[in-house]
């Protein structure tokens, strides 16, 4: 399920903060339908090469792009109404709204023309995206709750929920199982491995066991450079990575 095209690219990515270059000159290529796992220790640059995607913080030098689009001076909203969503290693619902509501916001960001009049529980069309997002994330069950009274996995799990909600061709997931127990970490792996079948997923986690297990490919990311990219296999045999990160984990 690979295009010729990466549906996402870099070129020369650089982020610099005076002397210091949290991500430096980095080429990555995310074929689409891949499940790709960035990896590497604490300041690698991994938070800021995500920060980037999303137009959080504007590249130094380099270039973004998403289906060969150059993307990199865009504001988050226009990259994400490009097909690009992300998911927040920090929960980041409505606490005090409904499950299917937090749902329903997500999905009308995506939808430019709707009728202001209307309720938009009458758009057909966004409740049943949000049934089919409902029933993904195991929620539907609970799609009247408040978010504020969910456990953090099912929070973590509406999380994802709104960012499918927007009906992304790319997810980016933050550390997606952190604070999780064994269980919900499972389940949550198999939640993602699932998306991936559907869309191109880019995830940052360091749950070593998830990466190796769901992982098409792996990029390691160090001192804001990749140092290896590769099957979970290979990237478990390589020398280097196992020096500056493996054997500390």
């Amino acid at each position: 399920m690979t295009d010729t095209e990466p549906i996402l690219r870099t070129i020369g990515l650089t982020k610099a903060f005076g002397a210091l270059r949290a991500v430096d000159n980095v080429n990555f290529e995310l074929p689409a339908g891949e499940l790709r796992a960035i990896i590497g220790p604490n300041g690698a640059g991994k938070s800021t090469f995500f920060s980037m995607l999303m137009g959080k913080q504007r590249a130094t030098t380099g270039d973004i792009l998403i289906d060969g689009v150059s993307i990199a001076k865009f504001a988050p909203h226009r990259i994400a109404r490009m097909g690009v969503s992300l998911a927040f290693q920090i929960t980041n619902i409505f606490p005090q709204l409904s499950v299917s509501d937090n749902l329903r916001l997500a999905s009308q960001s995506r939808r430019m023309n709707l009728n202001p009049l209307v309720d938009a529980r009458n758009h057909r069309n966004i409740e049943e995206a949000i049934e089919e997002v409902l029933s993904e994330i195991t929620l539907f069950h609970k799609r009247n709750e408040l978010a504020a009274n969910l456990a953090h996995g099912e929070q973590k799990y509406l999380e994802i929920g709104i960012a499918l909600a927007t009906q992304p061709k790319i997810l980016l997931l933050d550390e997606p199982t952190a604070g999780m127990s064994s269980e919900e970490t499972h389940a949550t792996s198999a939640l993602i491995k699932q998306l991936s079948t559907k869309l191109s997923v880019v995830l940052v986690e360091h749950d070593m066991d998830v990466v190796m297990r769901i992982a098409d490919k792996i990029s390691v990311f160090h001192h804001g450079t990749i140092i290896a990219e590769g099957t979970p296999e290979s990237i478990r045999e390589d020398s280097e990575v196992q020096q500056v990160y493996l054997k500390a984990e």
